[in-house]
């Protein structure tokens, strides 16, 4: 019996593993294509591929009831108003910030998009192909859940609806606001609609609200059944396209190409491109806090535990004693480049000539200015845009009509990833990147290894990591699979291999880099997949992402200041 069972769950984590090949080739395939009808003959291999997957963070996409936490997963990372519209156009950066359109930012992902007319969405895309995975599996997911309410509310195909139907359609389309009496009668309805209790409902209900539109939820159930009935009834199909120009610039790392050379024409103007850089891939917040808070902090505030201190800081409540400490870095020659590229990369640059030690943490005695560190911070990329960005800024710049190679002494990459044995707020630390669906691996040498981390309060893991093609496609068994095989795989991440792929390009191959270029890399958990209740649909990180975060940045800058 045990064998039997074993071979079925192999068996599953390769159908899973299937699915997510055949998936990304149907993307490209659509993408070539210009265009696609998510719920029509030409998006089926997709939908059949999800549902076949069922991955973790979409939780019950394939039961008839609606999936609430995958919805609102799905919902924070599409533009607001989304559901309503039947054409959805990926367009490249073609000009839409000079025209009367308002950019629609979504709350968790940092893209434009424009609402072109009551119909159309367009979304720009700058970060990649990774960015279009992201985004078609997502409004997969979202169609796949939009006709599962035209199923439940459809009485024939003349478009009759249910009565629970009507309800939510009245309460949706009223012109006062909804009084706590209409709203608990209109969430009955609807959860009968969704096959879900009264009390499932009213948890999620706050979470889906807009400041503007209290009653978003109601709202977004309507557009989707609405829409899904339209197909079904009128066969008016959403249609999903891509700009000719999308098409004809994917790949050619313009937007990466104008981020690095801005970057390198800032570094030149400040009399910074020959010296020691570092490289390091984080948030805006952690190196320049390690640096800058402890000059900042007066009083009581001054014998607090530093970890306290930072949670507080990353609180947003706390915008003035951030302020205090962006004000200190500015005084202490820090440089911010706030991106135009597209790339959504923002960048600070410190100048470490121009930091005051004696009132930081970090002890830093290199005596001679032009030897002196300048450590240059990029924003997380996305994907496969890590390469694209990592790799252009690696590239030499011309200056003068001469070719001025940069003295990248080390690159560090600090993330959030998912782990397969332990918790939210644990690190791992990576011994090599392997690139999901391909036999592709990546080993380096790791300045960061877990006895640097070993009295630092966080439980700390070394191994494998897997370059996924995107979080939201992984499921349990592909994940045991990870995990229990002989790769030795300790999380998952998106950037890993493509970072590395850069730094190997720039060092061994090109040669514009050092060879001898010190690589760091180490992630903490913001999620454990293979935990029910403890995957990114379930809520993200909260505080407890900032300890293990400023225990990383502490030891990259320890290790920069003491190489």
């Amino acid at each position: 019996m045990g064998n039997n069972n074993k071979n079925h769950k192999r068996t599953r984590a390769q159908e899973s593993s299937n699915a997510i090949e055949r998936m990304y080739i149907t993307m490209r395939h659509l993408f070539n294509r210009g265009f696609y009808k998510p719920m029509g003959v030409s998006g089926e291999t997709l939908r059949e591929a999800l549902l076949l997957l069922r991955p973790e963070i979409y939780g019950s996409i394939a039961d008839e009831k609606a999936e609430l936490d995958g919805l609102l997963y799905v919902i924070d990372r599409l533009p607001k108003g989304i559901e309503e519209c039947t054409y959805i156009n990926l367009t490249s950066d073609e000009g839409y910030t000079n025209s009367h359109f308002k950019p629609i930012i979504p709350l968790k992902r940092r893209r434009n998009c424009y609402r072109i007319d009551s119909e159309q969405m367009n979304i720009e895309i700058t970060r990649g192909r990774s960015e279009i995975y992201d985004i078609l599996t997502h409004l997969t997911f979202l169609f796949v859940e939009s006709h599962k309410i035209s199923k439940r509310v459809l009485i024939n195909e003349e478009g009759d609806t249910i009565r629970d139907w009507e309800k939510l359609e009245k309460a949706v389309k009223a012109t006062k606001k909804l009084s706590q009496e209409d709203r608990e009668i209109a969430i009955t309805h609807t959860a009968n609609i969704l096959g879900r209790t009264f009390n499932e409902i009213t948890l999620a209900y706050p979470d889906f609200s807009a400041d503007s539109q209290p009653d978003r939820f109601l709202h977004i159930i309507y557009w989707l059944g609405k829409l899904a009935i339209d197909e079904k009834t009128y066969n008016k199909k959403r249609t999903i396209t891509f700009s000719p120009v999308l098409r004809e610039r994917l790949g050619h790392h313009i937007h990466g190409e104008i981020w690095a050379d801005e970057i390198k024409r800032v570094l030149h103007q400040n009399n910074l491109l020959e010296r020691p850089i570092h490289i390091i891939s984080a948030n805006m917040h952690s190196v320049m806090n390690s640096l800058f808070t402890g000059a900042t902090l007066k009083g009581a505030d001054a014998k607090k535990d530093i970890f306290e201190v930072y949670k507080s800081l990353s609180l947003p409540i706390n915008n003035t004693a951030r302020g205090k400490v962006e004000k200190v870095a500015f005084q202490n020659g820090m440089i911010y480049i706030k991106d135009t590229s597209g790339t959504n990369i923002d960048i600070q640059i410190f100048d470490t000539d121009k930091i005051d030690f004696s009132k930081t943490k970090f002890n830093y005695q290199e005596s001679i200015k032009n030897e002196k560190a300048v450590i240059l911070v990029m924003d997380y990329a996305f994907g496969e845009q890590a390469y694209e960005t990592l790799d252009e800024l690696l590239k030499p710049v011309k200056v003068s009509g001469k070719k001025t190679h940069l003295n990248v002494k080390s690159i560090s990459i600090m993330g959030k990833a998912g782990i397969l044995e332990g918790g939210k707020g644990d690190v791992m630390i990576p011994s090599a990147h392997i690139f999901e669906g391909t036999a592709d691996n990546y080993p380096f040498k790791n300045e960061l290894s877990k006895n640097d981390l070993v009295d630092c309060g966080v439980d700390v893991y070394e191994g494998t990591m897997i370059t996924v093609l995107g979080t939201s496609l992984q499921n349990k068994e592909i994940l045991k699979f990870f995990k229990n095989s002989t790769w030795n795989v300790i999380g998952l991440e998106m950037e890993g291999a493509h970072y590395q792929k850069a730094i190997q390009a720039a060092s061994k191959v090109r040669g514009n880099i050092n060879e001898d270029v010190k690589v760091r890399y180490a992630y903490y958990a913001s999620d454990n997949p293979l935990e029910t209740g403890s995957t990114l649909a379930s809520g993200g990180l909260g505080v407890s992402g900032v300890k293990p975060t400023y225990v990383i940045t502490k030891k990259i800058l320890e290790q920069i200041f003491n190489s």
